[in-house]
């Protein structure tokens, strides 16, 4: 099928584009997300101007990177494919890793291209990022699977996708299929109260990282962790530390001094990253850097009690 458009972008750098965006993808056998052998990448999302299937591969013979679109919202995500890819993180060259810090140093010497990217769909991030809160990935990606399935609609383009519900999609969800995807009260919430904000939560977009954090997290329901979750993809704010996380805190406290701290102690470690920290967290998954486990993996409820609990 001939897209309804096409771009080449030659950033000056080779552009790592499946690391770059692996972590839009919601578990494998997430319905709007597909990569191929050849290393394309094929994303189903909407836009201001409607929904859009986006393939981005990179080329490294003339070191550029060749994005094909379908839908009416191709001319907007054709034009945010470089910040997509990172061309809006001006801020990487101010990162210097401590010699001390030895597994990170490794990492961006291995990594130097890699940049924080940014889809500027919030609501998207934020409906995704709900469902995973105090849940495992496994259950988390089985349920945005089965709602997708269920409500998100086909997309353009000859990839097979799905797109992700829109906002009043999410809100005609009954209360019985959000339980059968396992999905409690206190995460659905999230999501039904933000819908009717969506276009708010667009416009933080334009804001600050610390005023879009605080806007983020004055909708019910989201604290530190879904902010930052939603603020890594949608903004790419390069600070946007995942605090709050059962594994993160633990996994980079020990990569970088050798000891297992929960958040207060992993905050003081990279404290000196200010403004790098999630950039620093992102090098040290790519260097699979994880604690030894000493005993059996944590086995996190599929629900939660409904009772009020604090923001994540």
């Amino acid at each position: 099928m001939t897209p309804d458009g096409e771009l080449r972008w030659v950033p000056g750098r080779p552009v790592p584009v499946t690391a770059m965006l692996r972590p839009l993808r919601r578990g494998g056998g997430d319905p709007t997300y597909r990569q191929d052998a050849d290393g394309s990448v094929w994303r189903a999302t909407r836009t201001p101007t409607g929904p859009v299937v986006l393939r981005v591969r990179a080329r490294p013979a003339d070191a550029s990177v060749h994005a094909e679109a379908w839908g009416p919202g191709t001319e907007w995500a054709l034009a945010g494919v470089p910040d997509l890819l990172g061309a809006a993180d001006d801020t990487w060259e101010e990162f210097v890793p401590r010699p001390e810090h030895t597994v990170l140093v490794e990492s961006w010497r291995a990594h130097p291209h890699w940049r924080v990217g940014r889809t500027r769909a919030v609501f998207e991030a934020l409906s995704a990022s709900a469902l995973e809160q105090v849940v495992t990935g496994v259950e988390a990606f089985a349920a945005w699977r089965r709602l997708v399935h269920r409500f998100g609609e086909p997309a353009p383009g000859p990839a097979g996708l799905l797109l992700p519900p829109s906002p009043e999609q999410w809100l005609r969800v009954p209360s019985w299929e959000w339980l059968q995807a396992g999905v409690e009260l206190r995460r659905r919430r999230v999501t039904i109260l933000a819908a009717p904000r969506a276009a708010g939560l667009e416009r933080t977009l334009a804001m600050t990282p610390d005023e879009a954090d605080r806007a983020l997290r004055s909708l019910p329901g989201v604290g530190v962790w879904t902010s930052a979750e939603v603020r890594q993809r949608a903004h790419g704010h390069a600070d946007a530390f995942s605090f709050g996380d059962y594994h993160v805190a633990k996994n980079v406290s020990w990569a970088l001094t050798g000891e297992v701290l929960d958040d207060a102690g992993c905050a003081e470690v990279v404290e000196c990253y200010r403004g790098h920290r999630f950039r620093v967290q992102r090098l040290l998954e790519f260097a699979g850097a994880s604690r030894p486990r000493r005993g059996p993996k944590m086995t996190l409820p599929t629900h939660t009690p409904n009772r009020a609990v604090r923001s994540r």
